[in-house]
């Protein structure tokens, strides 16, 4: 399966495929598929959420060291301009931070998820890896707004 055809199907509408289907007492395979879906779905939109805020702390963050510094030393100016680009990079750093993770959780997901290739639970086993990876960045994304926001 695709990671393009995987995001089709996890961003389908909330209504589920089938009348009764019911997240709280999934039966059959395909709603437990369905249901693991819908909860990757949510921890997504959790990360989303919580990246803008972090993101925004940094960028604030980034834009504030560069006037901490005050003017440059004539003495020194080239040991404060390194100085000042050495505390300036937190957006950056965090947005090269979350584009390995997501490689990282993309690829240790498709891992897990191959021990069930080709059956039936390999969908509701790589969304339920897909949403603890999340809900994992999701903390630590809170972590360190609390921390440097």
């Amino acid at each position: 399966m695709t990671p393009a055809f995987l995001l089709a199907l996890l961003m389908q509408a909330a209504q589920p495929p089938v009348p009764g289907w019911n997240c709280d007492e999934p039966v059959v395979q395909q709603e437990m598929n369905w249901c693991a879906a819908q909860d990757f779905a949510a921890a997504d939109a959790e990360l989303d959420a919580q990246w803008t805020i972090t993101a925004s702390l940094m960028k604030a963050r980034d834009a504030g060291m560069t006037t901490d510094f005050g003017p440059l030393n004539p003495e020194t100016p080239s040991e404060d301009a390194a100085a000042r680009k050495a505390y300036t990079g937190h957006f950056q750093t965090l947005l090269e931070a979350q584009r390995a993770w997501l490689a990282y959780r993309d690829a240790q997901c498709r891992l897990e998820g191959y021990a069930f290739l080709g059956g039936s639970a390999q969908p509701m086993i790589l969304s339920g890896c897909l949403a603890t990876l999340t809900r994992q960045r999701t903390q630590e994304l809170r972590d360190l707004a609390e921390t440097l926001g």
